[in-house]
């Protein structure tokens, strides 16, 4: 089960991808995926997607600073200029702070 995420900074990633280079895409997204692992501030990470390329990403900071450092790693501003020119439709991007969080858990 997931962690409490009370004070963190969300990143919400809403996104459709184009369908066009969906190998590219996918090694792009692993190496996001182990570089944003790397950051100072890194929380985790969720994802949901479909079939038709609609998918949520959600990645959690341990403060705004940090969410800030890796919108500016030069690595990942790299890729999403190569997302903006093969890989995606369109998205969207939000910015929160979560004030409370808990989960459930069927035993």
């Amino acid at each position: 089960m997931a962690e409490d995420r009370t004070g963190q900074v969300a990143v919400l990633f809403i996104s459709e991808r184009t369908g066009e280079d969906t190998e590219g895409y996918a090694v792009a997204a692993a190496a996001m995926d182990a570089l944003a692992a790397e950051q100072p501030g890194y929380r985790g990470v969720d994802h949901v997607g479909d079939a038709q390329g609609q998918a949520i990403t959600l990645s959690y900071w341990a403060d705004e600073a940090s969410a800030v450092a890796w919108r500016k790693h030069p690595e990942h501003a790299a890729t999403r200029e190569a997302g903006r020119g093969r890989w995606y439709k369109w998205y969207m991007l939000h910015v929160a702070e979560i004030g409370r969080s808990y989960g459930w858990e069927r035993k």
